[in-house]
């Protein structure tokens, strides 16, 4: 038996080639007809808006298919291991690598070693192009594919609980001892009820609380309106729970993502949902090299024996349920069920020693 990992450089680059080759041209179908799709639902809302035409549609495009790569391009790994698998099987290719003394992780090894260069691209594009593109669009859906406001980091339409009263704050710019807020209005509620609004143009931090200046208290009860020339509000309240309550783990990368886990941790916010996201974020690219672990029961085998559909099937249905225990691992870590870092990796592994034992039970 030979005891290298690639026994011919010219077999596993021939591998290696057609396996990506097939990967790409399932994942640009793929793309094609999902955006086609998604278009046909989002194309009506851009054009509803005024002044909006041609261009906009390109520019959601171009927002719109990276995120559409990044979710479906372990699936079209998957895909791509299964057809390129197939083909091997169906020609006798496999039959005389095995003829020649080969194991069968050894037939696999260039499928895994460029899965592995896929998922390290997937993390980059992921990282650098997904959560950026992903960003703008939430930004941009949320003024109705309207005109974007110039971004300089500051945070909109913020909503703070300061026990039973609530703070609203249309822009929040700066951070820490820093942060300013612009147009802040706080009602005033004793058991549920509401007993005075007071408003301000802006406010700032001062001790523990918020100088609001200049300011207005409407009193419900009474029902007058009296001018402040300032008053401190939202005592306790710390200047993160306006910078950061908000966070989209999609809209960021993976250390943008840490560092606000990071400043949320050290004001005593729960962080395990995004905790999980920022694990998943390594997961998720990771998966692409599962694909053809999972999918190697249609590699071997006679194909003459007409079970080479059903080991096809076998290898898509390990993959779909990898995808299902992922999707549900997340949403229990989400709500607190699992730990973040199991949450994100329990699947994982779990499909790792699956498909080891699949092909060790069948083929070694």
């Amino acid at each position: 038996m030979n005891l290298d990992l690639f026994p011919s450089r010219t077999i596993a680059i021939y591998m290696g080639r057609m396996f990506l080759v097939r990967t790409f041209a399932v994942l640009a179908m793929l793309v094609l007809i999902l955006q086609a799709l998604d278009l046909l639902t989002e194309s009506g809302h851009i054009l509803a808006q005024p002044g909006n035409g041609q261009p906009q549609i390109w520019h959601y495009l171009t927002l719109r298919i990276p995120e559409i790569v990044a979710q479906f391009l372990p699936f079209s790994v998957l895909l791509g291991t299964i057809i390129t698998l197939s083909t091997l099987n169906q020609n006798s290719e496999v039959i005389a690598l095995k003829a020649t003394g080969l194991s069968a992780h050894q037939v696999l090894a260039p499928l895994l070693i460029t899965s592995l260069g896929v998922a390290i691209i997937s993390f980059t594009f992921n990282d650098r192009v997904v959560s950026r593109a992903t960003a703008t669009l939430d930004a941009w859906q949320k003024v109705s594919y309207g005109p974007m406001p110039i971004d300089r980091g500051d945070r909109t339409n913020v909503w703070v609980r300061d026990g039973d009263d609530l703070i609203q704050v249309e822009r929040v710019s700066g951070t820490g001892d820093k942060a300013r807020l612009s147009n802040v209005t706080l009602f005033d509620r004793t058991n549920g009820s509401l007993i005075a609004v007071v408003t301000g143009q802006s406010a700032v931090h001062e001790g523990n609380g918020w100088r609001m200046t200049p300011a207005t208290r409407f009193d419900v009860v009474t029902g007058k309106k009296v001018a402040l020339a300032s008053i401190v509000v939202g005592k306790g309240v710390r200047p993160d729970q306006f910078t950061l309550s908000t966070i989209d783990a999609g809209g960021l990368s993976f250390g943008a993502l840490r560092s606000a886990i990071a400043d949320l941790s050290a004001g005593g916010r729960p962080t395990k949902a995004l905790e999980g996201a920022m694990w998943h974020k390594l997961s998720a690219p990771l998966s692409s090299i599962l694909m053809p672990l999972l999918g190697a029961v249609a590699a071997f085998g006679l194909a003459r024996s007409g079970k080479l559909f059903i080991r096809a099937v076998i290898g898509m249905m390990l993959g779909f349920l990898y995808f299902v225990a992922d999707n549900f691992a997340l949403a229990m870590g989400n709500i607190g069920a699992y730990p973040p870092f199991l949450a994100a990796w329990a699947p994982f592994l779990l499909f790792f020693m699956i498909g080891e034992a699949v092909l060790i039970r069948t083929e070694e």
